[in-house]
């Protein structure tokens, strides 16, 4: 997410950055690399001059030319500007004034918007709210069929109505039955056109006359560029929407249209869409966002995604065996292997750890194929192979090889690896007696 854009004002700002003393001419040569940056990444001409104005007038006052470290007062400036950009503090959703709150969900074809509104589903039901479906896209069966499926694969009930049907009907009833199953939120699937067209928005009018939504979120494809601008003017011209969701910001978007946007529409980006997977939906938190822009990392970010992918339960059982009884078996590696994917592809969690944004960590260090291949030779081994990692001779070592697909250089290497590790876990175990036991309290991996 904002790869491109992070690391081309990165390379705008570094200059700037290493510099103990900075002139007016230095500072004005250095944003115009900044402002060359953005318009490259498809940031909208009046909103990159609008923001370069901004960075500008606080960059020339009088305390940042005198501050012990100017370059990076100039850093923080340019990320406050840009967290103004997504919006001022961190977009909710509001409530309606009665249960259930509904929710329109608004968007072009091919947007994914069906996708996220299950996606939604899903991230307000792991916060304590009771979501329900409705499907009255009544245009296409594949998108009534898909959002029966993803109702089926998160646990909520959808709301379908019939192909062909009144989408306002289907909306009004949908709403009755959310009532009555006592649901707090009813996020409403609703049709999409190729482009923008009076019939599909006399359509959206009356669903939205008819439910009257708390929130009326247009559902946006980064991919688009400044497109995904013009069409977010447009649905909001027509409908009024409340907030925007980015869909497929981890695809090869350069960024633009996300910090566009608000600055076009006035309309806060309150999601974003960072992959397939039906938890892939981030709070967009101009704060944070502005934070993996410019290579900070997302401490929050990364938190989150442990919080959903790690299983408490097993977290306290490695925890116990590496700092309580000083054991780590190869079964243990291959449950903590198999948490860290569930976070996401480990390119992308290096880059939520503050300062590894900016490393060049070779990329077939971060190929998933790596993991595959390791769970494939801890695989080859027998239970107790595994528990006892001392059993594995040379003719042992050639078995697993063969049997995982993998050289036996390989599976030397990783039993190198673990054996460093498990010399780690002494030491660390070592350490937490001599501050009087341990730390039992602490979850492993925090």
């Amino acid at each position: 997410m904002f790869d491109e854009l992070g690391t081309k004002l990165e390379g705008a700002l570094k200059k700037l950055r290493q510099r103990g003393v900075l002139t007016e001419p230095m500072i004005k040569e250095g944003l115009r690399e900044v402002r060359r940056v953005l318009l490259e990444a498809d940031v909208n001409f009046h909103v990159t001059r609008d923001f370069l104005g901004r960075v500008q007038e606080r960059a020339l006052g009088e305390q940042v030319l005198k501050a012990v470290s100017p370059g990076q007062q100039i850093v923080k400036i340019v990320h406050d500007e840009l967290a103004n950009l997504f919006g001022e503090g961190r977009p909710t959703l509001e409530k309606g004034p009665s249960s259930p709150t509904v929710i329109l969900m608004v968007g072009l074809q091919g947007a994914g918007k069906t996708t996220t509104a299950a996606k939604l589903a899903r991230r307000l039901g792991r916060e304590g709210r009771t979501p329900m479906l409705a499907a009255c896209d009544l245009q296409r069966p594949a998108a009534i069929e898909q959002l029966q499926t993803l109702g089926d694969q998160i646990g909520a009930e959808v709301f379908a109505g019939e192909f062909g049907g009144d989408p306002v009907a289907t909306a009004l009833a949908a709403v009755a039955r959310a009532k009555e199953s006592k649901h707090s939120v009813l996020i409403v699937d609703t049709a999409g056109r190729l482009q923008i067209d009076e019939t599909l928005m006399d359509e959206l009018g009356r669903v939205r006359d008819a439910v009257r939504p708390a929130e009326i979120l247009l559902v946006a494809d980064a991919m688009t560029g400044q497109e995904a601008v013009t069409i977010a003017k447009g649905f909001d011209e027509a409908l009024g929407v409340t907030g925007v969701v980015m869909t497929k910001m981890d695809g090869d978007a350069r960024g633009g249209a996300a910090l566009s946007i608000r600055g076009v529409t006035g309309r806060p980006i309150k999601f974003i869409g960072v992959g397939e997977g039906i938890d892939d939906l981030d709070a967009a938190d101009p704060q944070r966002l502005a934070g993996r822009i410019l290579q900070m990392g997302d401490v929050v970010g990364l938190v989150e995604r442990a919080q959903v992918a790690i299983d408490e339960e097993e977290q306290a059982k490695l925890q116990q065996k590496m700092l309580g009884q000083g054991r780590f078996s190869l079964e243990d590696f291959l449950v903590a292997m198999r948490q860290i994917q569930k976070m996401g592809p480990l390119d992308q969690l290096m880059k939520l750890i503050p300062g590894m944004g900016r490393m060049k960590i070779p990329a077939a260090n971060m190929d998933p194929k790596r993991f595959r291949h390791v769970e494939a030779i801890i695989l080859s081994m027998t239970p107790e192979e595994r528990r006892n990692p001392k059993l594995l001779n040379g003719s042992r070592r050639a078995r697993i090889a063969k049997g995982s697909g993998r050289p036996v250089a390989e599976v030397n290497r990783l039993m190198k690896q673990f054996d460093e590790m498990q010399k780690f876990m002494k030491q660390m175990k070592g350490m937490m007696g001599g501050l009087g036991g341990g730390m039992p309290g602490m979850p492993f991996g925090r």
